[in-house]
């Protein structure tokens, strides 16, 4: 019986050093990407509105700057370790790579449940965050956005504690930010828009037609519902879905938007009109043409893997399949488009925010969207290339062709 490791670190380096192997570059190449350049851990006291204080545990982890400053996430979650964000940082280096994007990799963290704070607490957590980390980042530096457990209000704050730091209007600091406040139109349906349009592509490549595709889709918070709502709108039939609180089954089809509307009610997908519950396994090895992953890390291994009938899996969520559940799924002839390209659409636009702050302007939503289009549509191109080339799969590909950017601005740069 294998020891599969679900360490998110392991996990990553395990996938670099596959990627360095069949590129054959200098074992140094391994030893520069294997762990985050700095890594930042901070306590955050915090006053609750009881009068107490509380001690938060963050982390920032800046993985490599050699394509540009790091940009990365800032998860709120009770789970959240320092192996993990290490890992998040360095997959966001080979998400950048991937789709050719001027940056490095970070991820940051706070170990907390944000749903037991309040709105004032919250704000409170979120301004002394950023106070403990606001010598590592900068527009130039380090580029913070919102991850699970944050969003467009957390940024918000974040981005006026760093102005009152620095003394100056900064806004280009962090992305993911609320339209009044220099944020970028498309952006919170980037993500789930960008895991469609991989989907749509990887359709394409084994000569299906997507209008005929059923989909499954595990986890519904922002990068789940806005991959559903894109799949319905592309033409896809979505009869599977599923959250933290259970799953929902109709084959006639799930209309996206009226589930939508649903959750924001409710705050579950469960319950919704016209389905059978499901558990979140069933969904996971649903017979459908496209298993859509968009919850955590380590959904799809070497327990449950050889059980998958889905014919493509997209990843929107960081690090769904382990290295061991791949080598299966690979066997099987499962397409998986890897999440370094699938969920690549919210850095994306994430650089077009940072590009129209540094700039001062604004693009329009069919900019956003046509530009996003273009990039990741080449991207997907270039790695299932190089994929039929060497014969690998679509994530070794994927490492592949980031390692060799980051290994060749590295070079020029005088690291090696």
């Amino acid at each position: 019986m294998s020891t599969e490791s679900l360490n998110p670190l392991v996990i990553a380096q395990k996938q670099i050093k596959k990627a360095c192997d069949i590129l054959g570059v200098e074992e140094s190449v391994y030893e520069l990407l294997k762990e985050p350049m700095r890594v930042l851990e901070v306590s955050i006291p915090v006053q609750m509105d009881d009068g107490s204080i509380k001690v938060f545990k963050g982390y920032r982890s800046q993985h490599n700057d050699a394509l540009g400053p790091t940009k990365g996430g800032i998860r709120f979650h009770p789970d959240v370790t320092l192996d993990e964000v290490k890992a998040l940082s360095m997959w966001m280096t080979f998400k950048c790579g991937v789709v050719g994007l001027p940056y490095g990799g970070a991820k940051g963290g706070v170990v907390v449940n944000p749903k037991e704070l309040s709105n004032d607490e919250l704000q409170r957590l979120s301004r002394g965050y950023i106070r403990a980390i606001a010598s590592i980042i900068g527009p130039e530096k380090d580029i913070p956005a919102p991850d699970v457990g944050t969003n467009a209000q957390i940024m918000a704050w974040m981005v006026d504690e760093y102005n009152k730091i620095v003394g100056y209007n900064s806004p280009a600091v962090i992305t993911g930010k609320p339209l009044i406040y220099g944020g970028s139109k498309g952006r919170v349906a980037a993500t789930g828009y960008g895991v469609a349009l991989m989907a749509r592509e990887a359709v394409k490549r084994l000569n299906m037609d997507f209008k005929d595709c059923t989909v499954a889709i595990q986890g519904f918070g922002n990068v789940g519902s806005h991959a559903g709502l894109s799949l319905k709108r592309l033409g896809a039939k979505i009869i599977a879905v599923s959250d933290v609180y259970g799953g929902i089954y109709n084959e006639k089809g799930i209309d996206a938007e009226k589930l939508v509307e649903h959750v924001n009610k409710t705050g579950t997908v469960c319950n919704f009109e016209g389905t059978t519950p499901i558990t979140n396994e069933e969904l996971l090895t649903m017979k459908v043409d496209i298993l859509v992953l968009a919850a955590l890390e380590n959904q799809i291994t070497s327990a449950n893997a050889n059980e998958v009938k889905a014919k493509i899996i997209c990843e929107g969520a960081n690090g769904p399949t382990t290295p061991e559940a791949d080598k299966i799924l690979s066997e099987k002839g499962v397409f998986v488009v890897p999440d370094i390209l699938a969920n690549s659409g919210g850095v994306i636009v994430s650089y077009f925010e940072w590009v129209q702050n540094l700039m001062n302007y604004c693009w329009t939503e069919k900019e956003v969207e046509e530009r996003q289009e273009i990039m990741m549509v080449n991207a997907f191109n270039s790695i299932y290339d190089l994929a039929q080339q060497y014969k690998v799969d679509m994530r070794t590909a994927a490492y592949m062709i980031s390692i060799k950017r980051v290994y060749e601005a590295m070079k020029v740069r005088g690291w090696l």
